[in-house]
Parts: C-alpha cells; sequence; structure tokens
C-alpha cells in the first residue's frame, strides 16, 4: 500500500512517528510534509498530500497539523477527496466505513501518538460497507463537486 503524508510545523515528530510505523508494516511512504519547526502554511503541505491521493500516486493521505482541522479542510477543496478528521478509532472506522474517507486528518496538538497510531491503523485497515445507502451518499458528495 502507498500512503502519501504531509504535516506542517506543529506536527513533525507525530509525522515521523507514524511515518516509521507504516514503513515498517512495509507500507511506501511519500513524505509530502516539511520535516523541520519552522513556521510554515498547512495548505501548501496537505494540498499536495490531496492531490497525489486524487491522482491515484497514493492509496489513502494521512495529513497532520496542529489541530488537524485547517489541514483538513484544505484537503477537502481537491476534487474527489474525502478528509475526515479523527479523534480516534471509532471515528476512524466509520469514515471508511460509511464516507470511503481517503484522507486521514489528525491533530499533533490533540491526539497523542500511540492513540494516533491505532486511528491511523484503523483507518488504514477498515474497508468501505459498500451500503447501498453510504454509496448513494458519497455520489451526492461527488455531485457537490461540479
Amino acid at each position: 500500500m502507498k500512503i502519501a503524508i504531509a504535516n506542517d510545523h506543529a506536527a513533525v515528530a507525530l509525522k515521523n512517528e507514524i511515518k516509521q510505523m507504516l514503513e515498517e508494516q512495509g507500507m511506501e511512504v511519500i513524505n509530502f510534509g516539511t520535516d523541520t519547526n519552522d513556521s510554515c502554511d498547512y495548505p501548501d503541505f496537505g494540498s499536495k498530500c490531496a492531490r497525489a491521493v486524487a491522482n491515484h500516486e497514493a492509496d489513502y493521505g494521512i495529513v497532520i497539523c496542529g489541530t488537524g482541522i485547517g489541514i483538513s479542510i484544505a484537503c477537502n477543496k481537491i476534487k474527489g477527496i474525502r478528509c475526515a478528521l479523527c479523534k480516534d478509532v471509532t471515528d476512524a472506522r466509520l469514515t471508511r466505513e460509511h464516507n470511503d474517507a481517503n484522507i486521514l486528518s489528525m491533530g499533533a496538538r490533540t491526539t497523542g501518538p500511540e492513540t494516533a497510531k491505532d486511528i491511523v491503523n484503523t483507518f488504514l485497515n477498515t474497508p468501505f460497507s459498500e451500503g447501498a445507502n453510504h454509496k448513494r451518499r458519497i455520489a451526492k458528495i461527488k455531485d457537490l463537486e461540479s
């Protein structure tokens, strides 16, 4: 599995922990984030990750900023992206099962590293339910993009 990952200055340490975990699991990780703690702008990095997922250069994306809010908003501006801010494994499971989210967003200042790793693993290992009601709703979301 190929995972795109992006972050701002607030999330360098958490990004590195998640990247290491994913690589240890045998996944290829494409790093679109900053690697320094110098102040930067999350839309610059989140949009690169989102474009990689939208263009099928990566299977899924993971984006992280201080709260996860701003970077998720930026990602959701890219056509074809369904980015969900997840605070726990239940959020991660349900957004995959119900929304077929293709990018996970988290907050480095609001989510501890062990919880974040559990969220990532749940997100990446939960399949879309294929339920007719969920497909119908996702189709309506896609219609909003046009």
